[in-house]
């Protein structure tokens, strides 16, 4: 059995940033999509807020045509936004939507 000899002060370890891992679209598209699969739809504006904090969120807010304190706004903890926000800032990020069927036990017709 392996035993740590030495403690380790969790407050001289960096912060971790998930946005600093997205790194790529394929990356970003992958996060994106988990968190659209978990079905929350706070989950996916967090993820959204992630990625568009990875790529710059003024470079996203300006190419999705909304103000920057609207966007940081509409994907911060209180945030809900449109739908049509969504679509664009997606689209900024050169990145889109897809559906796919859901399996039985994910039709929970009690989720919001």
């Amino acid at each position: 059995m392996w035993a740590m000899t030495k403690k380790i002060d969790v407050s001289t370890l960096p912060e971790f940033d998930e946005a600093d891992y997205l790194d790529s679209a394929e990356a970003r598209a992958a996060y994106l999509s988990d968190a659209m699969h978990d079905g929350d739809p706070a989950e996916f504006r967090r993820a959204l807020s992630q990625v568009a904090r990875s790529l710059g969120m003024g470079e996203i807010a300006a190419e999705a045509n909304v103000g920057r304190t609207s966007l940081y706004k509409s994907l911060g903890e209180q945030g809900d936004p449109k739908f049509s926000t969504v679509l664009r800032v997606m689209a900024a990020m050169g990145l889109g939507l897809s559906a796919r069927p859901l399996d039985p036990a994910e039709m929970d017709p009690r989720q919001t």
